[in-house]
């Protein structure tokens, strides 16, 4: 009798397995692809920071030099003022705000 038992036991074991297996590859399959994703996410965003890095080393000489403007990548606005091959005036209204703000901020002697 207990045999019987135990095969019927099995058997019920073995066919709800075999019911369910959609169910359990499904969120198995999901928890991969969630993995996957978190890592993919991260590996961008420490792309994104390396790019960053990169962009704030360039950027004073793009300013200084006028290097990247030969792309034809302008906009459509045709302001003569913003066609300057270098960022010196850029840095000078830089300059400028910043010592206006150092004014304001320094203590009347």
């Amino acid at each position: 009798m207990s045999r019987s038992t135990s095969t019927s036991t099995s058997l019920a074991t073995i066919i709800l397995l075999v019911i369910t297996f959609p169910i359990w590859f499904s969120v198995g399959a999901g928890l991969f692809g969630a993995a996957v994703g978190i890592i993919g996410a991260l590996f961008g965003v420490l792309v994104a920071i390396i790019g960053i890095c990169f962009a704030v080393i360039a950027v004073p000489f793009k300013l200084l030099f006028g290097w990247g403007d030969d792309w034809g990548w302008h906009s459509d606005i045709d302001l003569p003022f913003f066609h300057t091959n270098n960022g010196f005036l850029v840095l000078i209204l830089v300059a400028v705000v910043i010592v206006l703000i150092q004014k304001r901020k320094s203590p009347a002697r």
